[in-house]
């Protein structure tokens, strides 16, 4: 069987990400069973599986050897080989080879009917079908006349002209589309011009040829295409450039006279209006790669089949960050470079939290899986940039809906103050709105990030920064001049930020009550296990101001674990508790 091969690239509407073919090794424990990632006959019966492609359906390449099994006790077991030709499936289908000028028009009557697979384009282009103009006689079609013209114009009485009188004579060819030659006239004014876009284009064909993540081989008989090459026969055959339907995958095996009602039609068309047919059915074979695979289709294949896939992680930046269950570590590099490979170029970095955060400085304990080993890194959010390194300051992109919904509560008159600042996410994006923000926190390299951030998005003047204890701060600030000027605080410290509500306890008994005060609204996080969170944390708040009467808006934010909720709650700060006896800790 003789074959031609065509490669396809993605159709852009679902997210695909492609990485190269390489081998790589990991270092994991021993294991105890055995993957097949091949299919066996059973599963591969069209009945047994559902429709669309799928690493249990096809067949590998028959080029393919698989590596020998290592049995346990020989050599190194901390050692397994990722082969990414393990993911090569290929798949027999079925196509129509209709005109080229005819295809869209085609696809759109027998959309129905087409293979119609995630990520791979129903219309194939078929290779050598295209004829170079200098063969266009050959087979009776008629040349460039432009082709000729330059000829004369290069030959012009025997002589060739210098570059001067070849760009005059050039821009005497004129027509109603303007100069025929003006790309002719742009090489010669500006060669390096051309120089760069040959090499943009060679830099954008190097990309093409990196996304290519299926192929498809038109099946012919063994010397077709060498038959009449030269005669009338291979000149009657061709007629212009073809393109490839792919049908959908139950029509490989039928006869025509068992395909559906629409596609006769479009055969007895063909067959009226034309004398010799223009249609016809090749059988193709459809590559599909490791590129062409998701995420999770990967893992599934890899992973013991018990096994729960991560299929879910959170990004900042280019680093993407994993909490992976105890089950997942023994397999923790082989999942980072699958996260890695199907999330490049976004993602050139996986780590892996290893402990709880316990430290006053809420940074976490990571290990870098894959990739490089830099946790420095931006963040957009809200249309401003942060600089975040996440070895020393703590960050989480999936607070982003609820730090924009607090800052939607915020106005031009307000003045903020954010107790548990970190790198500014809260503050930064309020000092864009409010009048002034006060940012504090206890993490000196949180703190230096604050002030690059704030420069960083010319927002430094609206911004004061501390770098104090959050009970020590809210003292502070309220028994200073500022304090009548704050309207918002927030306290985003979840893990015990109620407990420093008590230091508002009297922050202003030093002053006369018939002064005008207006109470800021204050904004508390916290984490709750309870089985009903929000009075759970609603009392721990009474509790740390010693107050009852008074009313909280509470609010769940985010389930973060199996029946442990985030909440925000927001009150106006009670008068009784302004003026009542000051805590302990002040």
């Amino acid at each position: 069987m003789a074959s031609s091969k065509l490669f396809l690239r993605p159709n852009p509407l679902p997210p695909t990400i492609f990485s190269s073919t390489t081998h790589f090794f990991f270092t994991t424990p021993k294991f105890t069973t055995t993957l097949s990632l091949y299919p066996t006959a059973a599963t591969t019966a069209g009945h047994s599986l559902a429709y669309g492609p799928s690493l249990r359906k096809g067949r590998a390449p028959e080029t393919f050897k698989p590596q020998q099994k290592q049995q346990p006790g020989e050599g190194d077991e901390s050692k397994i080989v990722f082969d990414e030709s393990q993911f090569t499936r290929i798949f027999d289908v079925a196509a129509l080879r209709v005109p080229a000028k005819d295809c869209f028009a085609l696809e759109s009557r027998l959309r129905g009917h087409l293979l119609n697979w995630p990520r791979v384009r129903n219309i194939a282009r078929v290779p050598g079908d295209e004829v170079e103009s200098e063969f266009l006689k050959l087979l009776g079609g008629d040349s460039d006349d432009d082709e000729d013209d330059e000829d004369e114009i290069v030959d012009y009485a025997g002589e060739e002209l210098n570059s001067v009188l070849y760009r005059d004579r050039l821009a005497k060819t004129f027509n109603v589309r303007g100069f025929v030659k003006f790309r002719n006239l742009a090489r010669i004014s500006r060669p390096k011009r051309k120089k760069r876009k040959e090499k943009r284009r060679e830099e954008k064909e190097g990309n093409e040829r990196k996304e290519e993540i299926c192929a498809v081989e038109v099946l012919e008989e063994e010397g077709e295409e060498m038959k009449g090459l030269l005669g009338e026969e291979f000149r009657d055959k061709w007629r212009g450039p073809t393109r490839l339907l792919l049908l959908d995958e139950e029509m490989v095996d039928k006869d025509v006279e068992d395909f559906p009602q629409a596609i006769k039609v479009v055969l007895e068309e063909d067959a009226r209006e034309n004398t010799a047919p223009t249609l016809e059915f090749v059988r193709c074979r459809l590559t599909l790669f490791y590129d062409y695979w998701q995420m999770n289709e990967i893992l599934e294949a890899l992973l013991p089949k018990a096994m729960i896939v991560p299929s879910a992680f959170e990004t900042v930046g280019h680093i993407a960050h994993l909490n992976l269950r105890d089950e997942h570590l023994p397999y923790k590099r082989l999942i980072a470079k699958v996260v890695l490979d199907k999330n490049k170029p976004k993602i050139q970095t996986v780590v892996n939290k290893i402990d709880v955060i316990h430290n006053d400085y809420r940074t976490m304990q990571l290990e870098v899986l894959a990739g490089n080993h830099s946790l420095v890194t931006i963040v957009v959010e809200n249309g401003l940039r942060f600089n975040v390194d996440l070895a020393t300051v703590y960050w989480n992109s999936r607070l982003a809906t609820e730090r924009q919904r607090l800052l939607n509560g915020f106005n031009y008159k307000d003045v903020v103050c954010d107790v548990f600042s970190g790198v500014g996410p809260i503050a930064i994006s309020a000092a864009k709105i409010v009048k002034r923000v006060y940012a504090n926190d206890l993490n000196p390299d949180a703190l230096d990030y604050l002030e690059r951030n704030s420069v960083l998005n010319k927002l430094e003047k609206k911004i004061e920064v501390f770098n104090m204890d959050g009970r020590r701060f809210i003292n502070a600030m309220f028994s200073s001049d500022k304090a009548h000027s704050i309207t918002q605080v927030v306290m985003n410290l979840p893990n015990d930020a109620a407990e420093y509500l008590d230091a508002f306890r009297g922050v202003y008994r030093d002053r006369p009550r018939d002064t005008p005060f207006k109470f800021p609204t204050i904004h508390v996080y916290g984490f709750s296990k309870a089985r009903d969170p929000e009075f759970d944390f609603h009392e721990r708040i009474r509790i740390a101001l010693s107050e009852v009467g008074f009313n909280v808006e509470m609010r769940k934010v985010r389930l973060v674990a199996p029946g442990k909720w985030m909440l925000c709650a927001s009150f106006v700060l009670p008068e009784s508790v302004a003026f009542g006896k000051g805590s302990v800790f002040m």
